[in-house]
């Protein structure tokens, strides 16, 4: 398991590169933003097998996965959320060392969770370009 500090760090040059993603769609750069599609796409599928541990996504319609996946976030930062307050109740110190490895696992989860989002963000943010981009040119030809 990497350190907490670790995975903060990868969140932040994650949504560092999802911000350049946004600038190249603002930009207008469709020969990047179809590589960094293909990049996005080839990365996603290599890290589906660890995003099947954390997220329980149903694969019907998009509003379902959606729901599914939002159902399944709630559920689970409720879950954190309970331990917290069994946490403030409890102060052995046994109890307390074991509390804080569990909120430590629950925090790396997280951020597991976060990165996996923003993947899939920004890959339906240059998929949508895309998709624009390319009804824009078949409106200029018709």
């Amino acid at each position: 398991m990497k350190k907490l500090s670790e995975q903060l760090s990868a969140l932040s040059d994650r949504t560092k590169k999802t911000e350049d993603t946004v600038a190249a769609v603002r930009a207008n750069d469709r020969a990047n933003l179809d590589a960094k599609r293909d990049s996005l796409k080839a990365s996603a599928e290599s890290k589906a097998t660890s995003a099947k541990e954390h997220a329980a996504a149903a694969r019907t319609k998009a509003d379902d996965k959606r729901d599914a996946a939002r159902a399944a976030i709630e559920e689970r930062f409720a879950a954190m959320h309970a331990h917290i307050e069994q946490r403030h109740a409890e102060r052995d110190v046994k109890k307390a060392e074991h509390h804080a490895e569990v909120a430590e696992q629950e925090a790396s989860e997280a951020v597991d969770l976060a990165l996996y989002v923003l993947d899939q963000a920004e890959y339906a943010i240059v998929d949508a370009a895309i998709t624009r981009a390319d009804a824009d040119e078949l409106s200029s030809t018709a």
